[in-house]
């Protein structure tokens, strides 16, 4: 990724750098690479300085967040920055922050089996691949922890490290859902086509029928058989929307928020199916106070699909900017982001090949419009601010530009439900470290701290997802992930409480743990007295006696990827419990159940944009509201929840057991901060 910025935003963000009379040049004869350079404050002349000995040349400076982009050559040049006082971090061209691999790589999960409950199988968290009945946990790996006003740490959890991390003990060698595309070969649970293969394990391929859709549509895709048809593993139908259709079949987990059976909404088609909704009350603060245009909310994320039917009405396209140049191959010559499609390698500012990005922007402020399902704040505009590759990775340049962007343009509340790779954890001084990496790793502490700090002083209230490693992150020893870019290049550190999880632990950051469906905390979600500030639906398909699509989070997919990823055919259809379609006359569209921490950070955005929307003063663009503001009514309207008894929550799942324990009280605890967010007090809340 060549660092520049594009269009509008080159003028407000990198400033040509004047040193005297002229740029510094020193040019090498050999290619040289881009890096950011962060100075100490007044240190701007020094660092230049050190660029110029170490045999580089300062290309531009941002002073805003007090860095010099730097060309220089081999690791020499950056060993002289290193040893200048002046330069306080480094950032080289390397990931920064992957957004969905599977977290079966990252710490596996056994998914749902054939009925009867037994473990076979992955359950596809936080990758594209979703297993059988299973959601993906597409969390942007937003390993998150935030320091409760200081710095917080990474994890150790024996179900995970780092975003996903390590395999639990005694696990029974899952495949791993790498990356996009069906099921592992060999694994019992979905074939391609829902025919044998798929037999009882099979949820069914979902397909909702609007208005205009073929009668007698019984709201199962073709191949839906025996396994697939009414009744799912949960105990929740399959159902068709559109009408009020129902379906029968609540069973063993009838007792689950969503555990009713299946019915439609003539207003919305799938918002039987949005569990998560009712949980927060968005459903009725939805028609008292729905959000107001006025209010921009920003999408830190892999883009978000514009042209989507049901987020189109929403979208600002003006304001919306994509940051990234996507990159075929990583600098080892493997796949990366794949084959460009458009001139430059540069998507428009609609697209979204990945489908995070639409997932989260639709949970946070999809219209009620009849179709598909309703966000949290349906009448907010969503600005795509993209700073993620296709490949999931968000690199430190367009991270920060996105931030800064933001500050400068009136956007009022930002979701970030991602972390800054290369370094699941970001430590300044680990003895596992060279000098390099270590001068790396405090770039990007730096440099982030530094955008967040300049959006939060602009009015950008600041939302973050916690993190999908099952970690007590008051608790880190060890990091497997780090470094995760070039492919196969991570390895196993100790860590401990000062290394940070970038932007989860920077200041200024509200971190939001996940939900199932039944209210606990979810097993993958991160957790931590100082880290948790709030909690929300994020989906647990493991909430329950065996595992279901339906506990997921449902919301808006594009259909390029859905396609890409082999979920659904070349009709159109499903192939994967996971995707829904909904239809209204020629026009369909398509929705997709997903897990994770990403997955709860725009419930809390979204019930942000309903505050500010109600208490915002007259500001740039609309309204405005004073970031500490909002956060304390965000709290105010928050539902306390105490920690479970006994605190030591075991999660036991197909004959495997994972204790997380919580520390606190009702008013501010590690499994759901100072409460769930609650859209409908937050509509309704006196100031």
């Amino acid at each position: 990724m060549r660092r520049l910025i594009y269009g509008l935003t080159a003028a407000a963000l990198v400033t040509p750098l004047v040193v005297g009379a002229s740029v510094a040049t020193a040019p090498s004869a050999v290619p040289a690479a881009e890096i950011m350079v962060f100075y100490a404050d007044g240190g701007q002349r020094a660092a230049i300085a050190a660029i110029e000995a170490g045999g580089g040349r300062a290309v531009s400076a941002e002073p805003k967040l007090g860095y010099v982009l730097a060309k220089g050559t081999g690791p020499a040049f950056v060993d002289a920055l290193g040893r200048s006082e002046a330069v306080v971090g480094i950032s080289t061209d390397r990931a920064i922050g992957f957004a969905s691999a599977a977290l079966g790589a990252r710490g596996r999960i056994p998914s749902a089996g054939p009925v009867g409950g037994a473990a076979t199988g992955s359950l596809g968290l936080e990758g594209r691949t979703a297993s059988a009945g299973s959601a993906e946990l597409e969390e942007r790996s937003a390993s998150r922890g935030r320091t409760e006003k200081g710095a917080r740490g990474a994890s150790s959890s024996p179900l995970a490290n780092a975003d996903g991390r390590q395999a639990l003990t005694g696990d029974p060698g899952l495949p791993v859902a790498a990356g996009q595309g069906s099921a592992p070969a060999g694994d019992p649970r979905l074939s391609a086509d829902g025919g044998p293969g798929s037999a009882a394990s099979d949820f069914g391929h979902s397909t909702v029928a609007g208005p205009g859709s073929a009668a007698g549509d019984p709201g199962l895709s073709a191949a839906g058989g025996p396994g697939s048809a009414a009744v799912d593993r949960r105990g929740d139908s399959a159902g068709q929307a559109g009408g009020g259709a129902q379906l029968a079949g609540v069973v063993a987990d009838g007792q689950l928020p969503d555990g009713s059976a299946v019915r439609g909404s003539a207003a919305e088609p799938l918002a039987a199916r949005q569990w998560d909704m009712r949980m927060i009350g968005a459903d009725r603060a939805n028609r008292i106070a729905p959000g107001t245009k006025k209010v921009l909310v920003g999408i830190i994320d892999t883009g978000v699909d514009g042209k989507h039917p049901d987020i189109a009405p929403n979208f600002n396209r003006e304001l919306s900017r994509n940051f990234v140049t996507d990159r075929p191959n990583d600098p080892k010559g493997q796949p990366f982001d794949g084959p460009c499609e458009y001139k430059g390698c540069k998507d428009p500012v609609d697209v979204d090949d990945d489908g995070h990005g639409t997932h989260v922007a639709s949970t946070i402020g999809s219209p009620v419009n009849g179709k598909g399902i309703a966000g949290v704040a349906p009448n907010v505009q969503l600005v795509n601010l993209r700073a993620g590759h296709d490949s999931g990775f968000f690199f430190l340049k367009p991270s920060l530009d996105a931030l800064t962007y933001a500050a400068d343009n009136g956007i009022d509340v930002v979701n970030m439900s991602f972390y800054i790779d290369p370094w699941a954890f970001n430590c300044t001084s680990n003895a596992a470290d060279s000098k390099r990496e270590q001068l790396e790793q405090r770039g990007i502490i730096t440099g982030m701290q530094r955008a967040l700090d300049y959006a939060r002083s602009k009015g950008v209230t600041l939302i973050s997802a916690l993190g999908n490693g099952s970690i007590d992150l008051g608790n880190p020893r060890t990091d497997t992930q780090s470094p995760n870019y070039p492919k196969e290049s991570s390895r196993t550190r100790k860590i401990d409480n000062s290394c940070l999880n970038v932007p989860a632990e920077s200041k200024g950051v509200i971190s939001v743990s996940a939900l199932g469906p039944s209210g606990r905390k979810a097993v993958y979600s991160d957790y931590g007295i100082e880290q948790t500030d709030l909690a929300a639906p994020g989906g647990d398909a493991l909430d329950g006696t065996s595992a279901s699509p339906l506990r997921s989070i449902l919301a808006a997919a594009p259909k390029g990827a859905m396609l890409r990823d082999g979920k659904i055919d070349q009709n159109g259809m499903p192939k994967t419990a996971s995707v829904v379609r909904d239809c209204h006359g020629s026009e369909c569209a398509y929705y997709q159940y997903l897990d994770g921490t990403s997955m709860a950070a725009p419930h809390a955005t979204g019930v942000a944009a309903i505050l500010i929307s109600r208490f915002g003063r007259p500001g740039e663009g609309g309204v405005a509201m004073d970031p500490a503001e909002a956060e304390r009514l965000l709290y105010a309207s928050a539902t306390p929840k105490a920690c479970p008894t006994p605190r030591a929550y075991v999660y036991d799942y197909f004959g495997q057991k994972e204790t997380h324990t919580c520390e606190g009280d009702e008013d501010k605890n590690g499994f759901y901060g100072r409460g769930v967010v609650d859209a409908y007090r937050a509509a309704t809340l006196s100031p």
